[in-house]
């Protein structure tokens, strides 16, 4: 079995060089100990949400850049400083394991530079952290630092620390097996803290992470994790019995399901995905849950003629975006998100939106998600459509983020949930 060490750096150099995070990890994790694996999960995960800032400070101290090459001994220093940081290992471990991981990584001659570094940190932190940027010392890439800036003042700061920060493990309760509060009794009887969702009617928060597998009643469908700005998309499209539901990009599923726990008399819910292996998670979730739905693989951009014959009363469009509202749990996106992917976003949002408004009966809702926190996602995208297509634009008001233009923004927070975006268009009935 390989050091934690050296394959935590082995997959931040792989990020580097323009790999995912969650298709690198779960074959990556296979060659360490499995005693090992939680500590090279932490070192990746930490690593990469303070990747701008430690990359700032490993350059401060290296006398020249290192290779493009190099770049797993540019993330093996960042994960000795990460470790000496914000982990409770001592600092002679980390300097030791750290120099040692150089070695497994095949390349010994890095023994001197990463020692340097590590103890150079340790007599001058202070020093260093004082001439980083602000983008820096808000683990940011300036790019998104100075869009957040403009776009949200003091909020920004929020969001920023929001993205170094774990986030906290939310349930949502199948109401149609149990209530919040006998749920809570089972958790608690369970031996597991938690408290009632401050924004959810349907949700429980944990003290501390868990396995689901130890969770009460999971495998019986009687809850399911869901952050808690995702469990309000059910309550804002507000089905009702006998309608017939589209939603358009439904993997992994969670707030189709919601739908269905929260509405059991829908006519039909129709689940799409474009991806045919994403879509057996949907399937597997509500069989897990006991629900029933229709699944479909088709593009919701250019939907089939099938669909399109007999209009819906409702659609969710929770559509593909940047991610930038759930960098805390994809971290790997301050590394792999350029300024220029925003706009190539926005093209398929509106293509999206496009595809799906012929299937929507005039009348009928459709309630715009993202889990992007810039405004060229959100409501500018939201504003073209509008502009093109005569949709009506409905009012939101939400028990927590704020409002924006067109729609509502929740904000990351570092104890409640991430940053979705929110608008409900309605097509005229003219």
């Amino acid at each position: 079995m390989s050091s934690p060490r050296a394959v935590a750096a082995d997959i931040i150099g792989r990020v580097i060089a323009g790999q995912s995070l969650n298709r690198l990890l779960p074959e990556a994790l296979d060659a360490v100990a499995t005693m090992q694996r939680p500590l090279c999960q932490e070192l990746v995960y930490g690593t990469l949400r303070e990747w701008h800032c430690l990359e700032a400070v490993c350059l401060s101290f290296l006398a020249k850049p290192l290779r493009r090459k190099d770049q797993d001994i540019m993330a093996l220093l960042c994960i000795g400083l990460y470790e000496l940081e914000h982990l409770s290992t001592p600092a002679h471990a980390v300097v030791s394991e750290t120099v040692n991981a150089s070695r497994a990584l095949k390349k010994p001659w890095a023994k001197g530079v990463v020692n340097g570094v590590l103890r150079a940190y340790q007599r001058q932190e202070s020093v260093a952290a004082e001439a980083l940027s602000p983008a820096a010392q808000r683990a940011l890439p300036a790019w998104l630092h100075a869009a957040l800036s403009t776009q949200y003042d003091d909020a920004a700061e929020q969001i920023a620390f929001a993205a170094r920060h774990r986030p906290p493990m939310t349930l949502r309760v199948n109401q149609l097996k149990s209530t919040r509060d006998d749920y809570l009794h089972s958790l608690t009887e369970a031996e597991i803290e938690a408290t009632p969702c401050a924004v959810s009617d349907d949700g429980v928060v944990l003290r501390r992470p868990v396995d689901v597998g130890s969770l009460p009643g999971f495998i019986e469908g009687v809850a399911s994790v869901q952050d808690s700005a995702a469990q309000l998309v059910a309550r804002l499209l507000d089905p009702q019995a006998g309608e017939r539901i589209l939603d358009a990009c439904s993997a992994p599923g969670g707030k189709a399901c919601h739908l269905l726990e929260l509405q059991p008399a829908i006519e039909e819910l129709v689940a799409l995905d474009i991806s045919e292996p994403r879509l057996q998670r949907v399937i597997e979730n509500t069989e897990r849950l006991d629900l029933q739905l229709t699944p479909l693989v088709a593009d919701a951009s250019a939907l089939p003629d099938t669909l399109l014959a007999t209009p819906f009363d409702a659609i969710l469009a929770d559509v593909p975006c940047s991610a930038t509202g759930v960098m805390r749990r994809n971290p790997d996106i301050k590394i792999l998100r350029e300024p220029d992917d925003i706009a190539g976003f926005a093209g398929q949002q509106l293509a999206i939106l496009a595809g799906l408004w012929p299937a929507l009966k005039p009348g009928g809702r459709l309630l715009y998600v993202t889990c992007s926190v810039l405004a060229a996602e959100n409501d500018e995208v939201v504003d073209r459509f509008a502009a093109q297509h005569g949709a009506q634009i409905d009012a939101l008001t939400l028990g927590t983020g704020m409002p924006r233009q067109r729609g509502w923004q929740t904000l990351p927070d570092q104890h409640g949930g991430d940053g979705l975006y929110f608008a409900l268009l309605r097509k005229t009935t003219e």
